[in-house]
Formats: structure tokens, sequence, C-alpha cells
């Protein structure tokens, strides 16, 4: 049985209403991405411990492994020894300069006691009780005093500087030393392998018990709480996007539904490109098309690294 062709005109029409009701087309597309970070060694040596496995969790500070660091430790003792052996050999030098001070303190005692008899002898000078020579014999004294004090003072100056040379020359030879343990503790505080932000483990390129060098990978890391979706539009749609504007965006979902997340416009590409090979129709992978980045909460982990989207502005 033929359909009358009125049929067929009447069935468009109804059809129309269901097209108009269709999902409205997104503005742009594109795949979630994330800032990976791949944590190497620092050290060389064997790999002591390991405890990074893929998918884990990892907050920043958090120890992940260690190199072994033995014989780094070893050196560091002996150039601690080295320094305590010289400093051994270090003189006193306010003990060995006490002789002098002792010395000149009693030569004070003579000085002050020769002084207060030539003042008596003065006294009696005057009264005819006393002799000019025994004036003269008091001064003699008292220049003789006076001499072995400045040949005191002179040892006394001569010693400091001749300890104070030998001892600047003993710190000369710890300062090395130091300077060496310094760069030991770095290099061991580096054999411990300390996570450098929060972040799920993506990739882990090491095992336990492995040697490894300065520099090689051991895992790889990023932060998935929030996600980049990398997406494309028009540039008849450019003047719709803002910087820090709140867009829609969508995956799919089962029985082909969509789950909708809100973002926020993080960058603007300020140069036009072709369009990526994964996005749509060979037309539109020829336009020329900016670049936007959209920050996207994922506090449950829905979002993949990869997984194509839709925004809608």
């Amino acid at each position: 049985m033929k359909t009358h062709p009125l049929v067929y005109l009447l069935l468009l029409l109804a059809a129309l209403p269901a097209c108009q009701k269709s999902a409205p087309k997104a503005d742009a597309f594109g795949n979630f991405e994330a800032d990976e970070l791949i944590v190497g060694a620092e050290a060389t040596g064997r790999l002591l411990a390991f405890v990074i496995e893929e998918g884990q969790s990892l907050e920043a500070g958090e120890q992940t492994g260690a190199v072994d660091s033995v014989q780094l430790v070893l050196k560091r003792d002996q150039l601690k020894a080295s320094i305590r052996a010289i400093a051994a050999k270090s003189p006193e030098i306010s003990a060995q300069l006490a002789v002098f001070e002792k010395q000149m303190n009693t030569v004070r005692k003579q000085l002050a006691t020769l002084e207060y008899e030539k003042r008596r002898v003065e006294n009696l000078l005057r009264s005819d009780a006393a002799t000019p020579k025994q004036l003269d014999d008091l001064n003699a004294q008292i220049d003789v005093a006076q001499g072995q004090m400045d040949v005191i003072l002179e040892q006394r100056s001569a010693s400091n500087s001749s300890l104070s040379t030998q001892k600047s020359g003993l710190l000369a030879e710890i300062l090395p030393l130091q300077k060496q343990i310094a760069q030991l503790d770095d290099q061991i505080a580096k054999c411990r392998i300390v996570n450098p932000a929060v972040g799920t483990v993506l990739v882990s390129y090491a095992e336990a018990g492995e040697l490894v060098s300065f520099g090689k990978p051991l895992y790889k890391l990023a932060d998935l709480r929030t996600m980049t979706l990398r997406a494309y539009v028009a540039g008849d749609q450019l003047g719709a996007v803002k910087t820090g504007q709140t867009v829609k965006v969508l995956i799919d979902a089962a029985e082909g539904k969509q789950q909708e997340f809100s973002g926020k416009v993080r960058w603007i590409s300020s140069k036009s490109e072709f369009t990526p090979k994964v996005i749509q129709t060979r037309d539109e992978r020829v336009n020329l098309v900016y670049a936007v980045k959209i920050d996207v909460p994922n506090p449950d982990g829905t979002l993949k690294i990869g997984m194509p989207a839709e925004v809608r502005f």
C-alpha cells in the first residue's frame, strides 16, 4: 500500500520541533591536560628505598625514597676529624700571654714602690734629712724598672703577633675543610628523595635496589585536583571569551548523556593556529582558531588527562 504524499509532509512537519529541541551546539572542543612534573634523582648511588606506586597521592615535602649515602657520611666524618686535629694545634693565645701579664704586674708593683720611695726621699731632701745620692739611686732604679716594662711589652707584642699568625694559618687550613663538609652535607641531603609538590603519581620509572645516577627520572607527577581544558575557539567567537569568565564544560556520560562541570577561562592565546586534527570534521580542522585554557575543578577525579570535552560560553 502506497503512502499518500500528504502523509509524508505531515510527518516532516512533526519532526521539525524535535530537531529544534536537540542539544545546543558546542562553542569549543578540546582535551584535558595537567601540568606534569618529572622528579629525578639528585644523587648517584643505589636506590635503598623507593615507596612510589602509580596512582599514589603525594604531599609536598613527603620523602619518597633514599639513595645510599654511606660513603659521603664517612668522608664527612674524616674531614671533621681533620678539623679537630688542626684545632688541637691552635695556640691558646690568652694563656700564653698571661705569663707576660704576671711579669708586668710585678714590675708595676716595683715601680709603685720606687715612686713612693722617691717622693719620700724628695721630702726628706728638702729638710736635709736625705742625700742627693739617695734620690739619684732611686731614679736609676726607676729607669731600670721602666726599661724592664718596655722589654716585657715588646716581648708580649711580638709573641701575640706570632701566635695570631700561627692561629690564622691554622684557621686558613680549617676553612676549606669546612666548605667541603658543607658540600657533603648538601650531597647527603640530596640523597633523600623528597616530593616537590602536591600531586598524583602518573608513571614510576625506578625500583628499589636499582643503581641511579644524577638526573635519572624516578617518577612523573601531576596535580589532578584542578584539570586544564585546552580548547579552541574560532576567530568570530573570540569576542565572547574573556579571561576569568565562567563557562560550562561537558563530557560524555553513560546512556548518551553529558556530565556538566563549571570552569574558568585562565588564558587566551594571542596568536591563531590551525585547529588540531583531533577536533571534529575535516572542514573544521583547516580553520584558524585560538587556543584557550580553562581550569576545571576535579575533586572526585572524574576528569582524566586526554579526555575530550566541549565548552559552552
